[in-house]
């Protein structure tokens, strides 16, 4: 049920690629290829046919190019810049330079960092200005000898552009001249993005260098890339470690070494990675098996990414504003110049950018899976999305990371959307995407008209034996779309309330509420209650509905103190496993134990004593990116969840003795350098909404859906621990903070909500209409409810919260929360 499209970021590995590869380990013995006995001497000689099988794939041969196996792509890159023949300045001959695209992945740029330290300087160059750069140098300083080395990518990973590879004779020829200064020039292509969906022949492209990982082409092994380097500048490479593997001879007491002549054999410190080497075996087997080959894999994946562009670039609203804004150089009507991958931002019908966070998140309710951000490529983010380097440096102090999901600053985007396809995309991939954007952005009724309109890929035949695809997913060289068949695409469609991006994360919710926030009373009005109260023994399982419940350091006592992880220990929350809302645990203080139920399964019990003695083991585990200290609960609750879950899975709980220590927030307002501890909660101790603010959007929704949700069904979807009863919706978002009986909370901000929202918690079923109700109604947000922090009172007496207490909350001057930053989704778990 998952669309995957995001095989720019690494492709998926087909079952025949590993069932080749395990019979291949069950049935052979391979040892250490720097051994000498007969498994290490198979390993060896399997090792050098993958060397030639490479070499094969790349239409070249070990005469013109040498393969060092490095970890990835980085580890390529990373060694030509330490080896590469630089000429430092301030010495009588003229110095070298590193010249760039500015259109390249951070590893590349990153090599900056190295050549600087070698007294080496960096030159940045934009597209634009390579283009223009064709002008021989001087005859008289055509013979000078200094080496440079221009690095660009054979495809950008931003925007699927492909760059001429005839730059690299043009360049190593002195026809074109990255800058003009006297010397030779080498060419470092960065084929890491084009090699995955498009054949390389370096037979007629001889460039320098040419860095590769291999997961991009087969899925599988990842951690393993290789350098191949074109034989002729590789003596000149210099290298100073030397590790295992590496050294013909060498003197433990004495500074002597003497390097092994094979420039793989030289450069490949210590033992490679030689199963995984093993593996690309298969790879190349099963990939040609499959398609027959690359040339018929960029056919095939350009007819997919032209057609979605097709459909895409034609969406318009009612208004005939686009739906979309594509980042693109060409208009995708040539495999030589484009491939497989779309850069875009969805618009609203004013033509505002909409957060690709919110994108991200809609997408993941449909089992879509996209790439968002800036793709590793700073250069091509800023061109495209037009932003100055004085922008990056201010969101960065915005609190803006790369990585994370502020995907808006002061209403323009900080990233894009990025779709990308492989040789096993299908036809129904591209529709199934095409189908979310045109149900989240236009009308049900116009939703399906462009997809009766357009023609499905037209394939030509390929060969039977080459195909594992059903007749509708075969590789497709050409795609043929009518003008007049575009035209039927409505450019008019009416629009529908629908979801809208986050606000510009300004500060963390790890953080309190501005300095600034001068505190008035509400004044007025009738009097607010506490009308609920939830605990949730187990994150994401079923609420524990009490009338009166202690306050302890972290918050309800017993409030999210265990947590359901899978085999590798990694938290399971409803986004993955919808079903652990029907798990139903509940506290019995009196007898000290939590009693957990499901339908079908006998109860089972566990103890609220800390069982953190000797038989304990103690791991560690992340929550929210936060690390927290924790203990298994045992075979017999494991096998529990197991057997209702149909996977393999535990539960744990966190540590008392490490909880002071492990997962805090220091709160300002409170008191004075004050810890607040936290249990396995992701962003605070307490979630607050308003019963008032249910029944508003309970309107919103009702008009959305065919049957209208209970109240009762809305709240506890949004999984919070107070409901309150007020007078008017959303008011909760203008304090600053509350009391409530003996106990003084402080507001620390929204929660922005995620897809758990979109789970019936009774049933574990979805409904996507949800979250984009939410957004339609709060315009441009997905704010609901507001966390809260306190310090209990050092009492004799524990503090208790009580059904029916009075609220009495405190406004803030600035009744504006700033949402919070984090790379995490805000959800209440």
């Amino acid at each position: 049920g998952i669309t995957y499209l995001d095989h720019a970021g690494s492709a998926l590995f087909p079952e025949s690629l590993l069932k080749a590869f395990t019979d291949d380990l069950r049935n052979n013995v391979y040892g250490n290829p720097h051994s000498q006995n007969i498994s290490s001497k198979l390993t060896y000689d399997t090792i050098e046919h993958v060397r030639y099988r490479i070499l094969q794939h790349f239409h070249t041969t070990a005469e013109d190019y040498t393969i060092i196996f490095t970890s990835g792509c980085t580890a390529a890159l990373k060694l030509v810049a330490e080896s590469f023949p630089w000429i430092p300045e301030g010495t009588k001959q003229p110095s070298s330079r590193f010249c760039y695209l500015t259109d390249n992945h951070t590893s590349v740029v990153g090599m900056r960092g190295i050549t600087a330290s070698m007294n080496v300087l960096s030159v940045p160059i934009k597209p634009k200005e390579i283009l223009l750069a064709k002008s021989r140098l001087p005859a008289e300083e055509q013979n000078c000898t200094t080496p440079h080395l221009f690095s660009y990518p054979a495809q950008s990973n931003f925007s699927g552009t492909k760059y001429p590879l005839s730059w690299i004779q043009d360049i190593k020829s002195g026809k074109l001249c990255p800058i003009k200064i006297p010397g030779k020039w080498f060419v470092l292509l960065d084929a890491a993005s084009y090699v995955s969906s498009s054949p390389l022949d370096l037979g007629v492209h001889q460039a320098d260098f040419i860095p590769i990982s291999f997961y991009k082409i087969f899925g599988f092994p990842t951690g393993l890339g290789a350098l191949l380097v074109n034989n002729r500048i590789a003596p000149l490479l210099r290298k100073t470690y030397f590790g295992g593997g590496t050294a013909a001879a060498y003197l433990a007491g004495e500074d002597f070494y003497f390097p092994r002549k094979s420039i793989a054999e030289r450069f490949e410190d210590g033992t490679v990675s030689f199963l995984d080497i093993i593996a690309l075996k298969h790879g190349f087997d099963v990939l040609e098996k499959l398609t027959g080959g690359m040339e018929k894999i960029k056919q095939h994946t350009f007819a997919l990414a032209h057609y979605t562009y097709t459909v895409l670039s034609n969406l318009k609203y009612a208004n005939g504003a686009p739906v979309v804004r594509i980042y693109s150089d060409t208009d995708f009507s040539n495999p030589d110049v484009q491939g497989p991958i779309i850069n875009f931002n969805v618009l609203d019908e004013n033509g505002e950018v909409l957060g690709f966070s919110q994108v991200d998140n809609m997408a993941s309710l449909h089992n879509i899976h996209v790439r968002t951000g800036c793709f590793c490529n700073t250069g091509a983010c800023q061109r495209h999305l037009d932003i100055s380097n004085e922008d990056i440096q201010r969101n960065l102090q915005a609190g803006h990371v790369c990585g994370d999901n502020v995907d808006l600053v002061d209403g323009r985007p900080t990233g894009s959307v990025r779709i990308s396809f492989g040789y096993m995309s299908s036809f129904e991939d591209a529709q199934t995407f095409l189908n979310f954007i045109i149900a989240t952005r236009l009308s049900k009724q116009d939703a399906e008209i462009p997809f009766q309109s357009v023609t499905k890929p037209t394939t030509e035949s390929v060969p039977e034996e080459h195909l594992s695809f059903n007749s509708a997913d075969k590789l497709s060289p050409i795609l043929q779309i009518s003008d007049g068949e575009l035209r039927n695409i409505p450019p008019e469609t009416e629009t529908t309330g629908s979801w809208q991006p986050q606000e510009p994360e300004a500060e963390s919710i790890r953080a309190a509420v501005s300095k600034t926030a001068v505190p008035t009373c509400r004044k007025g009005g009738k009097p607010i209650t506490v009308a609920k109260i939830y605990l949730y023994p187990i994150k994401s399982c079923s609420a524990f509905e009490v009338t009166e419940w202690p306050v302890g350091n972290q918050g309800l006592l017993y409030d999210r103190n265990w947590m359901v992880v899978n085999q590798n220990g990694v938290c399971m929350t409803q986004k993955q496993e919808p079903r652990l809302c029907l798990v139903n645990p509940s506290i019995d203080l009196k007898q000290k134990i939590m009693v957990i139920q499901a339908e079908g399964m006998d109860p089972i019990f566990v103890p609220l004593e800390d069982n953190t003695g000797k038989e304990a083991m103690i791991c560690e585990s992340k929550v929210c990116s936060h690390r927290v200290k924790t203990y298994d609960c045992g075979e017999r609750i494991a096998g529990w969840f197991s057997a209702f879950l149909g996977r393999p899975c535990r539960l744990i709980r966190q540590s008392s003795d490490m909880k002071s220590k492990s997962h805090q927030k220091n709160t300002k307002g409170l008191s004075p350098a004050t810890n607040i501890s936290l249990s396995l909660v992701n962003e605070a101790q307490y979630l607050l909404i308003n019963v008032a603010s249910i029944l508003q959007l309970k309107e919103h929704i009702s008009a959305r859906l065919e049957e209208p949700l209970e109240i009762e069904e809305l709240i506890r979807r949004f999984r919070a621990n107070i409901v309150i009863s007020a007078p008017e919706s959303f008011e909760e978002e203008e304090w600053a903070e509350i009391s409530i009986g003996a106990l003084q909370f402080q507001v620390v901000g929204p929660c922005s909500r995620c897809q758990i929202i979109c789970i019936d918690q009774q049933s574990g079923e979805r409904n996507k209409e949800i979250l984009q109700s939410l957004s339609a109604a709060r315009g441009r947000k997905t704010n609901f409810g507001i966390y809260l922090m306190n310090q209990p009172l050092r009492s004799f007496f524990p503090d208790i919260l009580s059904v029916g207490s009075q609220v009495l909350p405190v406004l803030k001057e600035n009744t504006e929360i700033q949402p919070p930053t984090s790379s995490e989704e805000k959800c209440s778990g």
